[in-house]
């Protein structure tokens, strides 16, 4: 039984057809993932060149960081729960506020608590060893700025003044205090509302939001 040789030309033949089907399927398959990969690169940077945050890394940032719950009742309730006691001397009136240090607990005594303005002439001291509680309404210590304060003609603050009132967390307040030194202290609102106001506009609510629609009034209802 004689044995039939095959040709050294016809043996390559059918590995090379099978590697040539090979790259083409692969080819396939890669050649638009590369494409696609290479659009999504061309997109990330044309966004930082723009100064704006691409889809990737805006969708990866947010799967890092939990976001905010915008809640006007939570904003509501977190200012009520940060409200402080500020009793301090002022040092600065500004615009829109007062820069006031808080801590003289010896104006809380009768009859220098009646009033939210007492006279710089009155005998004062702030607590050395104070600390700052966690409850609603405790002495607030240190310095802050306070905003929203009663208008009156008669009631005029000026430096060296003294502030005894009730306030409501309100974010921070950046002012120049010497020369061209800024500083940034937390911010109290003198009125529930305008804290709320400030700290749903700091979280992206809108103002109609923050404010619940007025009822009507008795006789409204009955004309209805």
């Amino acid at each position: 039984m004689k044995t039939r040789l095959i040709p050294n030309s016809s043996r390559g033949t059918f590995p090379r057809r099978d590697l040539r089907v090979a790259v083409a399927v692969v080819a396939m398959f890669v050649v638009p993932l590369l494409t696609a990969r290479a659009q999504n690169n061309a997109a990330a940077i044309s966004g930082l060149q723009d100064g704006k945050a691409s889809p990737a890394s805006e969708d990866s940032s947010n799967l890092s960081r939990p976001a905010r719950v915008l809640d006007p009742a939570k904003i509501r309730a977190e200012c009520v729960q940060g409200r402080r006691t500020i009793c301090g001397r002022i040092l600065k009136v500004l615009p829109d506020g007062l820069v006031v240090e808080s801590g003289y607990t010896s104006l809380l005594r009768p009859p220098l608590d009646k009033s939210w303005l007492v006279p710089g002439t009155v005998q004062a001291a702030r607590e050395p060893n104070l600390v700052e509680g966690n409850e609603p309404g405790c002495v607030c210590v240190g310095l802050v700025f306070l905003s929203d304060i009663p208008k009156s003609r008669l009631a005029k603050p000026k430096p060296y003044d003294y502030v005894v009132m009730q306030a409501y967390p309100a974010g921070q307040y950046t002012y120049t205090s010497v020369a061209t030194m800024q500083r940034t202290v937390r911010r109290f609102a003198a009125t529930l509302q305008t804290a709320i106001l400030i700290n749903g506009d700091a979280a992206g609510i809108k103002p109609s939001m923050m404010i619940p629609p007025r009822e009507p009034s008795a006789a409204a209802a009955n004309r209805n």
